[in-house]
């Protein structure tokens, strides 16, 4: 497969989920560098800004195995990766596997139970095994996961630990959609308060696992020049000698950052990334692991407008 066939296999994607979710565009273009990049997605927004279904619409067009887990106060670590129960007419313990067992994991609300709980993900998401009673158990080479929460200052929420959101590689804010997006939805959706399911809407699978992993190679194979490399590292370090950040990104949101300018360049049909590939998604890729010193909070400083100044007074190659 080569670049242009990734370019156009995205399109493809594009264009069948846009059968059911209005606007959005930038997500699933997101998605797309997450899914071919070998890194999950943490979505942002209010209730009803269609995060859950855009998710399922995005498994059904991929042909990705989809496993969900409504994260609740209650959940226990063993809800999400399940369990040895014993059997009592075999006398011996077998293997429950949880949701998690999927090629795409929609944890929905992840915010909405306690870190012990998220952390039942930590493992799962860097070096896609669960161990279970000490033994390890392999999750398919595609495991992603696309968490969706509110907004942390809406009540009944825990914000996520340093360690959990440091293995996102994007966190993505979803915005309201234009009046005429809000209209059309209200025409196409008006009919049902329910959401239907994505096959309902006509959407159905254009892309086959043979095909995402082909375009994953491809991806990995994209050029990055020694100049490049530079511009990502230097936008790294200049979120940890940022007098408004308390801490900076870490060595691996560099790593990631790189692998996602690669499938960046890829959707766009080129073999070799250029700056701009990295400069359009260092916010998304960092706003997440860049903490507030307490004393920009009491100015009212926000980490998005910092990374942005982070991202203009950085020297980019020409």
């Amino acid at each position: 497969m080569t670049v242009n066939d990734v370019s156009a296999l995205a399109q493809e994607i594009r264009s069948e989920i846009g059968k059911a979710v209005i606007g959005q565009t930038d997500t699933v273009d997101l998605m797309l560098v997450a899914l071919f990049a070998g890194g999950h997605i943490l979505l942002e927004g209010a209730p009803g800004t269609a995060k859950t279904f855009l998710a399922q619409c995005f498994a059904t067009a991929t042909s990705l195995k989809f496993g969900r887990v409504q994260f609740t106060p209650d959940l226990m670590p063993g809800d999400i990766i399940g369990t040895n129960l014993f059997d009592f007419k075999t006398h011996e313990f077998s293997l429950v596997k949880g949701p998690i067992f999927c090629d795409l994991l929609l944890a929905d609300e992840i915010n909405r139970t306690p870190p012990k709980t998220q952390a039942a993900l930590l493992e799962a998401m860097q070096e896609r095994v669960v161990t279970i009673d000490g033994k390890a158990h392999a999750l398919g080479k595609r495991f992603t996961v696309i968490a969706t929460q509110n907004p942390i200052e809406q009540q009944g929420t825990y914000p996520l630990p340093e360690a959990q959101l440091d293995r996102f590689l994007f966190k993505h804010i979803l915005d309201y959609p234009t009046r005429e997006q809000e209209l059309e939805i209200v025409a196409r959706h008006g009919a049902r308060t329910g959401s239907a399911k994505p096959k309902a809407m006509g959407i159905s699978s254009v892309a086959s696992a043979a095909q995402i992993s082909a375009a994953v190679d491809t991806v990995a194979g994209v050029r990055l020049t020694d100049e490049v490399i530079t511009y990502v590292v230097d936008l790294i370090r200049a979120t940890r000698e940022t007098p408004s950040f308390e801490t900076g990104a870490s060595p691996r949101a560099g790593a990631m950052l790189a692998a996602a300018a690669r499938a960046c360049a890829a959707l766009d049909g080129r073999d070799y990334v250029i700056p701009d590939d990295v400069k359009k998604i260092a916010l998304p890729a960092l706003r997440h692991r860049a903490i507030l010193s307490p004393a920009a909070e009491i100015e009212g400083a926000v980490a998005d407008d910092v990374i942005a100044g982070v991202i203009a007074q950085t020297d980019a190659p020409r």
